[in-house]
């Protein structure tokens, strides 16, 4: 645990910003965690962004791509007035370099290798695209920060392997110093864009949520993330920001948590099995019981606002039609379906989830489901899923942009079907083997639409796997962060990230 307290005092108009996940490494190619995409958001710049408002906007680029009559090629304009951290300038060769480097080197590859057959500079300030399918969220895309522009001057002996401890990228901050439990960043004096309204910022990890909480209301730290904050500690600092003791700011929710089926083994192979189990979760009592309604409850796998998430098509809670489907499936009585449910150990949330719907399955239908409750470490149980281990496990995802695609096609992509059965592919790579015939053409179909069209066939796409069961959304989660009552209250941008630039006193 780093001591803030114990730390020399920082220079007048620096702000101490505090989470709880350590870094590793600072290197794109390596990020996968919250933490490091905070960070990442803060140094570095994406061609696009998304706002508040969840638009997609230029950031990098200085236009939407403009895409080839069938959709293949997409041309992108970008700046001219972009420099690097080393002082050299950014233009479409290094945008080619940052891509394929990402392409060659990162955890995340698949977000460019799904999508994009080949990169290339058309002209020194535009970047042509050539696109595996036609894809309308491509803007989206690539308004992820994992793929932030980095200088080919300073990775140049670092194309093969990543640069652990070092960023050099355009954003209006530059890392100075950086160590697993501690960041530091300056403002960039060539920034392109509007300067940080604060003189640093001081990204700290703590290692619980009971370090977190004492550091913020102590005055250790100036603003405090939620991830890594219990639910109860998070409606105490609530209610201190009611009481004006402290300043707070949500954004727009990317973290979905949801139960995962295993469809292709007796006796989660019966669909209509597992719609008597969506039918039997009391989410609104899970989510009071388990985090005082902080995590809203979910019926989509695609977060509101985003398309495709309205109407919610999972069924809401109704003890009496899933004990009817018990029955049907020749349950309940003398003979319970005994459900072997796990959870992760280090996520406490996840415990809470289990035991509270273990209670209320006592309670409500304890002579047709009844849980059998273990823990795993999350890291033991990801690598277990591709095997089949879990007859239902709970779990989250986040997507890397705010486009329902980056939810869906991770769960329902499908490589090999055959009938319900999801033989190769995301699907069976995510614990579920759940598929149904057309669901892949239906889910390729809807990279190539926009508007209308596309939200309906997102919504059709998503009853169908409310259909299968197989996978059961039950909450979603929105970023949080608090800050000391000097300070203006902490923003939000449309990627989930907190605007460290935007922090400034009163």
């Amino acid at each position: 645990m780093l001591l803030v307290g114990c730390q020399p005092p920082h220079p007048a108009g620096q702000l101490v910003v505090a989470g709880k996940s350590n870094l590793a490494s600072v290197d794109p190619v390596d990020i996968t965690t919250l933490a490091g995409t905070q960070l990442l958001s803060a140094i570095g710049d994406p061609l696009y962004k998304a706002g508040a408002d969840g638009q997609i906007r230029p950031h990098l680029a200085t236009a939407l791509p403009r895409l080839s009559a069938d959709g293949r090629t997409a041309r992108i304009p970008l700046r001219r007035d972009v420099r690097f951290h080393d002082g050299t300038r950014f233009d479409a060769a290094a945008m080619v370099f940052s891509l394929e480097r990402f392409r060659a080197l990162a955890k995340m590859s698949y977000l460019l290798d799904n999508r994009i057959r080949a990169v290339r500079a058309s002209g020194p300030y535009e970047l042509e695209l050539q696109l595996k399918r036609p894809y309308t969220a491509l803007a989206a895309l690539l308004s992820s920060v994992s793929l932030s522009a980095l200088s080919p001057t300073a990775y140049q002996n670092h194309t093969q392997r990543s640069l652990t401890d070092r960023f050099v990228g355009t954003g209006p901050y530059r890392l100075v110093r950086s160590t697993a439990q501690k960041q530091t960043l300056l403002p960039f004096k060539q920034y392109w864009g509007p300067a940080p309204r604060n003189r640093g910022i001081h990204l700290v990890s703590l290692s619980n949520s009971t370090a977190l909480f004492g550091a913020l209301i102590s005055g250790e730290v100036d603003v405090l993330l939620s991830t890594g904050i219990e639910s109860d500690q998070q409606r105490a600092l609530a209610r201190r920001a009611e009481r004006g003791q402290l300043v707070e700011g949500s954004g727009p929710p990317g973290e979905i948590g949801y139960l995962t089926l295993l469809s292709n083994r007796p006796p989660l192979d019966q669909p209509l099995l597992r719609r008597a189990i969506a039918l039997s979760l009391n989410r609104p009592l899970i989510s009071e019981r388990v985090s005082y309604g902080i995590r809203a409850p979910l019926r989509s796998l695609v977060p509101p606002p985003l398309a495709g998430s309205e109407p919610p098509p999972w069924p809401t809670y109704n003890p009496t039609q899933a004990r009817r489907l018990f029955q049907q499936a020749g349950y309940c009585g003398s003979r319970p379906l005994k459900l072997p449910l796990t959870f992760r150990s280090n996520v406490p949330a996840d415990k809470l989830f289990a035991l509270t719907w273990k209670a209320q399955l006592e309670r409500d239908l304890a002579d047709c489901l009844q849980l059998e409750i273990s823990g795993m470490e999350s890291t033991t149980a990801y690598r277990q899923l591709e095997k089949g281990a879990f007859p239902a496990i709970l779990l989250d995802w986040t997507g890397d942009y705010p486009d329902p695609d980056i939810y869906l096609t991770p769960m329902l992509g499908c490589s090999t079907v055959r009938g319900d059965q999801c033989l190769a592919g995301n699907a069976a790579a995510a614990g579920s083997f759940w598929s149904a015939p057309g669901l892949e053409a239906e889910l390729q179909a809807s990279e190539s639409l926009a508007g209308a069209p596309r939200r309906t066939l997102l919504q059709r796409i998503q009853r169908r796997a409310a259909a299968g069961a197989a996978y059961i959304p039950v909450w979603q989660v929105a970023p949080r962060a608090w800050a000391q009552p000097h300070l203006r209250p902490p923003v939000f941008d449309g990627g989930g990230q907190l605007s460290l630039q935007a922090l400034s006193v009163r």
